[in-house]
Parts: C-alpha cells; structure tokens; sequence
C-alpha cells in the first residue's frame, strides 16, 4: 500500500513539474504602482491641491485650539468665574467643531483617494492585460510574500501606464 502511494505522489510530483515548466507567471508590485506610476503621482498631486485649503484651515484652528488651552491652563487661577466658565465653553465649542471637521476631511479625503485610486487601479489592470496578451502570460500575481525579480514586470506596467497606452 505504501508504494502504492508513493507511486502516485511521485508521478503527481513530475506532472505538477512538467505543467509549471511551461507556465508563463508574471508578478507586479502594486504598492510601486501607487508610488511610481505617473497616473498615481497625478493623481497624488490633484488630491493635494483639491484638500491644501481644508488642511490649512484645519491647522489654524488646531493652533487656535492649542492657544486657547494654554491661556486657559495658564491664567486659570487668575480669571475671574465667568470669564474663566466662558473661555472654557468656548474651547469646547471650538474643539468639538475642530473634531467634527476634521472627521469631515479625512472621510472626504479618503473617499477621493478610493476614487483616484480606483481609475489608477483601472488603467493599470488594463496594462497588466495588454503586457499578459502580447507576451503570452499565463498568471500575473500581486503582492506576494516572495519572488524572483526575473518575473517581475512592475517596470514595464508603470512604463506602459507612463505611455498612456
């Protein structure tokens, strides 16, 4: 019975090997695409413009925030009741809308940036496609723990993204 078995993973063993030395694996770094591909970097930089005023705003009113609570730490003992009751219900009020704005800005940002992204994604599995067909590719991988930089084609995914092919 043994051999039996044996026998069969052998023969499993070199069928599985005649089958892989004609498979045709490609492998594209998806992260490096987002880096280095041109339509990511476009798109990197048009978020950026889209978003620079709200980051802004948002910073002024993090120093104002940051202003109001070192004045109030700062002359606590000093203030009289009222102003002190005051100034506190004002930096509250401000930190409460500095939260809510900013939570406001990272789910629109991150909303366009899965926009942005997703076209990218798009476009480059278009490439991926139009490099697996012209040089016959039986599988392209992503994000692999490991693997040989003779399969890697990312170069040639970001070169042809970069020709907007």
């Amino acid at each position: 019975m043994k051999s039996l078995v044996l026998a069969a993973l052998t023969s499993a063993l070199f069928v599985t090997g005649a089958i892989a030395s004609e498979l045709k694996v490609g492998y594209v770094n998806t992260q490096r695409i987002f880096r280095d591909a041109p339509a990511a970097q476009k798109a990197a930089k048009k978020l950026e413009g889209e978003f620079a005023k709200r980051d802004q705003d948002l910073q002024r009113m993090s120093k104002q925030l940051q202003g109001l609570q070192e004045n109030l730490e700062k002359n606590a003992v000093t203030m009289a009741e009222g102003d002190r009751r005051t100034k506190e219900k004002e930096f509250g009020e401000l930190s409460r809308e500095f939260q809510r704005k900013q939570r406001e800005f990272r789910e629109d940002l991150n909303l366009r940036q899965n926009e942005e992204n997703a076209a990218v994604i798009e476009k480059a599995n278009k490439a991926i496609k139009q490099i697996a067909e012209s040089d016959k590719f039986d599988l392209i991988l992503q994000d692999v723990v490991w693997v040989s930089p003779r399969l890697d084609i990312t170069d040639r995914v970001i070169k042809v993204l970069a020709e907007g092919k």
